[in-house]
């Protein structure tokens, strides 16, 4: 099953000029000696064509590799590029972060330090409270218990007054030697408090550096993978245009060829298509042009028994997607490949050939019918059993389904060629 699409005018052009020697050969008749030229320039053309049909071949498939080579480069390029995206984006983050963190660990660095100056200022306020009440413990131990002196006081008093005196002023020294111990408990209970808080603060700070050297080692990793996935898309882009240039190279390569085809075409079409007018007019006199026999009123049977896949029209090709004329009927088969292949009328063996697209192909040329040249092509064919030069019956088998060349399955691709073009075999079965 095939298609015309872009790239394969190149293959219509060839069929055209080969359809159009049919034509020819099936019209030939004694004529002039300009009929012996044209034949000679035909077989001329024929070579040349079976040498350009080869390049072409070749060329279009250097043109479908360098389009795949293309289409995978910027697949590869998109995923590269989307790669280097999300790992910049990861990074980004990952920088963001890292100035989080820092801000943080910088932040229980400062509040440990805060809680070491508080611990020192602690230690030195508990030092002082300590001394001063060393220093109460050694005025009582050398001058005696002020209490004990109150009593004594009072017993020496001369008069209440004295008393009254010497009472208020043991209170006082209580009072501040109360007030001392008091500082000391005091300081000492916010000492712990310090150190308490200060080793709160050394596990904050270790736990802010481990996160921080855990989120700088993970910039570090998406730095070189975002340098990786930098370079992968640079050498991707170079890739990608290498292969765009490929494929431009060899569809200029095709179209060369294919402009020269088409002026030879031209110039042996017209040629053709004056001596098939001739030839029509001249037997339309003598008996009315050769009409073969016919099945169910056609002047073509089926070319196989089998069942209609695919008529002939415009749709889409199922390998290469494009919307084009699918220039025959594609017949399947319950038995697929194997399935013999029929002459569709009488005629005779025009060509035999491998085509890469078309895969093995038969051309066989029916003369004049319904007043111009009919000619019919099997495509895709396991194998054929007939040769160039050699006349069929309508109905004699000429070959076996099969699956060479642009093929989705087991299938006949039959064309019906009407003075050199596709037509629909539906009108002629």
């Amino acid at each position: 099953m095939v298609r015309s699409f872009p790239g394969d005018n190149r293959r219509r052009a060839l069929m055209a000029i080969v359809a159009c020697l049919v034509a020819a050969l099936a019209l030939a008749v004694p004529l002039a000696s300009a009929n012996d030229d044209l034949k000679d320039r035909q077989r001329q053309v024929k070579k040349q064509i079976g040498s350009a049909s080869s390049e072409l071949h070749e060329s279009s498939a250097a043109m479908r590799a360098a389009a795949a080579r293309l289409d995978q480069a910027k697949a590869e390029l998109g995923r590269a590029q989307s790669r280097l995206a999300r790992t910049r984006g990861q990074l980004a983050a990952a920088r963001v972060r890292d100035r989080e963190m820092q801000a943080k660990l910088d932040e229980a660095v400062a509040d440990l330090n805060a809680a070491r100056g508080e611990l020192a200022a602690g230690r030195a306020d508990v030092e002082t409270q300590r001394a001063a009440v060393g220093d109460m413990v050694a005025d009582i131990y050398e001058l005696g218990d002020p209490r004990i002196q109150s009593v004594a006081s009072l017993l020496d008093a001369a008069d209440p007054g004295d008393m009254t005196r010497s009472l208020a002023a043991t209170d006082a020294v209580v009072d501040e030697e109360n007030a001392t111990l008091d500082e000391l408990t005091a300081a000492e209970v916010l000492l712990t408090v310090a150190e308490e808080k200060v080793e709160r603060q050394k596990d904050v700070v270790e736990v802010r550096r481990q996160a921080a050297a855990e989120n700088l080692a993970l910039r570090k990793r998406l730095e070189a993978r975002a340098q990786e996935a930098a370079a992968a898309v640079k050498v991707l882009v170079g890739r990608r245009a290498d292969a765009f240039a490929s494929a431009r190279r060899a569809r200029a390569k095709d179209e060369a060829v294919l402009s020269r085809l088409k002026a030879q075409d031209a110039r042996i079409s017209a040629a053709l298509r004056r001596r098939a007018a001739a030839l029509a007019a001249k037997a339309a006199k003598a008996a009315q042009g050769s009409v073969g026999s016919r099945d169910s009123g056609g002047v073509l049977r089926h070319p196989v028994d089998g069942y209609v896949t695919s008529p002939f029209g415009y749709r889409t090709h199922p390998i290469y997607k494009y919307f084009s004329l699918h220039d025959g009927t594609d017949f399947g088969a319950s038995a697929g490949c194997g399935t013999p292949l029929l002459a569709a009328t009488s005629g005779r063996v025009m060509s035999r050939y491998y085509q890469s697209a078309y895969g093995n192909r038969l051309v066989i040329d029916h003369g004049l019918r319904r007043g111009v040249g009919l000619a019919t092509i099997y495509n895709h064919a396991a194998r054929y059993v007939v040769s160039p030069g050699q006349s069929v019956s309508r109905g004699q088998v000429v070959g076996y389904m099969g699956n060479t060349g642009w093929s989705t399955g087991c299938h006949l691709h039959f064309t019906v060629m009407a003075n050199g073009r596709p037509v629909n075999p539906a009108n002629w079965f």
